[in-house]
This record gives structure tokens, C-alpha cells and sequence, in this order.
């Protein structure tokens, strides 16, 4: 943990139709400029306000703005997170989602955690983020940043796909399953922990690999250190198989596309609740001790 600098420019990012949108943003916008912050909003933001003032896109609302406020569910996270992780600027998550364990500030505790940031006292966890690569004939057809996990699986078909595993260009074994999960600690409680994989705490430096329904029960998922160089390789033959990147970015592979898979240069710095910890937020989210 770190902390926080001051902050005098603020972007918005909203969840696409979200009414409480209207409800929220017109006093925050208020609330900020009483106080000398300048704010600017995305196009889904706009959407849900009666406000003469034209929206800006994302990229530029990140390259002008301090810290990012996020209000929405992950995924509005994850979107934001690849904006602002290469420009360095942290994210404030704001929960108007459902389970939300990257919105860990419910929308009761906006404006104090706001108020904790403006004043320099926010904590800050710096979250390991993933660069993945598809790469073609030796050439990179596609670069990304990812904060959860990239998934190489079978598309419409309901057959098994054939992968190839390389650890830093050693080979581990080959996969007969549904597909293979490349997942940050971060994205260790998304998909990978709903196929079986374990959960992690976000400072342990490490990457884990989690088949899909595999059809040998003895393929379990691997822990590996954050340093590897990860490669997935499909076998011949391998037909109607997608990459998919935090869950919104999908592509589809061709028989001879590698995907190579390492820990990204640049963080997400994403602010914490203060007197909330990483093992409360799990207890709420996942209802452990309840019955």
C-alpha cells in the first residue's frame, strides 16, 4: 500500500444504462466543483443526464484526469483498467453492479472515499495486470492489456479443443478440454475460480493456469510465478477456437496462432476502502460462514 497524491481532475466512467446514473452524477458533478475538481464524463455517463455539455472519449477523459472514478460493476472496471493502467492514473470503483469484488466501495461510501482521496489519505493496491500477445507466422496480430485473465476456449462447437502448455519455452503438457484460463491474482475469484481454480490473494506474485473441463481429471491448475513466459499452442486441427480477454474482447484463432502470455510493465493502481480488508470483502462477496 502507497499513498495517494491530491487530485484536481477527475474522469467519470458509468456502466452503459444504469439509471441510478441520473441520481448520482448531477450532485457529484456539484459536489466536486464546490470543491475546485475538474470533472469530465464518458458517453455513457451523458446518456443518462439531462446536461448540455458534451461527453469526451474515454482515452482523452484518462490523459486529462488524476484519478478515474468508476461507477458501475467489474466489468466497467476491467474496461477502464486498460485505459488507466498505461497512463498510470488510479481507479476509484464505485459498486452499482452486482457481485462486484473490484468495486469494493458500495455507493453509500462514495463521497467519503472521495473525501479520503481529495485529502490525500487513500490507500492504494497496486494490481499485476497481463500483456497478451496473438502472434501469427512470428508477427503480432494482436496486443493487450489485460487486469483478469485471458482465455483461449472452443466456440460454438460442443467438442473438446487440443492445447499445447509452454512455460518459458519449456513444454508442460498437452490439454484435451473446453479451453485454458491464464488468470492475474486479480482474476483468480472471475472465471478461473468457477472452473475450479484457486483463489489468490492480489500480492502474491504469481499467474495461474486453469483448464476447462478438462477430460483427464488429473489436469489441475497450475500456480506459476508472475516472471514466466506462458505460451498456449493449438494442435492441428483445433477448429472454432476464440481468445477472449477480460471477458469482452474475443477473437478468433486459426490453426497456426500462438498465444504468448507475460506479466504487463505497468500496474493498476486501484484504491482501497480504508478498515476494509482483501479477506472482509471475500466473506461479504462470497457469503463465506453463512448458512
Amino acid at each position: 500500500m502507497v499513498t495517494s497524491p491530491r487530485y484536481k481532475t477527475i474522469g467519470i466512467f458509468s456502466r452503459p444504462r444504469r439509471p441510478a446514473i441520473a441520481g448520482i452524477v448531477p450532485p457529484l458533478l456539484e459536489w466536486l466543483k464546490e470543491r475546485g475538481v475538474a470533472a469530465h464524463y464518458d458517453e455513457e455517463t451523458a446518456c443518462c443526464l439531462d446536461i448540455a455539455e458534451k461527453p469526451m472519449p474515454r482515452p482523452e477523459i484518462v490523459a486529462q484526469s488524476d484519478l478515474l472514478l468508476v461507477l458501475g460493476g467489474d466489468g466497467t472496471i476491467l474496461a477502464g483498467a486498460r485505459e488507466a493502467a498505461p497512463a498510470g492514473v488510479p481507479i476509484l470503483p464505485i459498486n452499482l453492479g452486482g457481485l462486484g469484488f473490484l468495486t469494493s466501495f458500495t455507493e453509500e461510501e462514495l463521497y467519503p472515499g472521495l473525501e479520503d482521496a481529495l485529502a490525500g489519505r487513500a490507500a492504494i493496491s497496486e494490481r499485476v495486470m497481463l500483456f497478451v500477445e496473438r502472434l501469427h507466422n512470428g508477427g503480432a496480430l494482436t496486443q493487450q492489456r489485460v487486469l483478469n485473465d485471458a482465455v483461449v476456449h472452443k466456440g460454438t462447437l460442443a467438442r473438446m479443443i487440443e492445447l499445447e502448455l509452454f512455460i518459458d519455452d519449456g513444454f508442460v503438457c498437452r490439454y484435451r478440454a473446453d479451453g485454458l484460463i491464464v488468470a492475474t491474482p486479480t482474476g483468480s475469484t472471475a472465471y478461473s475460480m468457477s472452473a475450479g481454480g484457486p483463489i489468490v490473494h492480489p500480492s502474491v506474485a504469481s499467474i495461474q493456469i486453469t483448464p476447462i473441463c478438462p477430460h483427464t481429471l488429473s489436469d489441475r491448475p497450475v500456480v506459476v510465478s508472475d516472471r514466466s513466459a506462458i505460451e498456449l499452442r493449438l494442435a492441428a486441427g483445433s477448429e472454432s477456437v476464440f481468445l477472449t480477454m477480460d471477458g469482452q474482447l474475443g477473437l478468433p484463432m486459426q490453426a497456426e496462432d500462438r498465444v504468448r502470455i507475460t506479466r504487463a510493465t505497468e500496474t493498476l493502481k486501484l484504491i482501497q476502502p480504508p478498515n476494509k480488508s482483501y479477506f472482509e470483502i471475500l466473506r461479504n462477496k462470497l457469503k463465506w460462514g453463512e448458512v
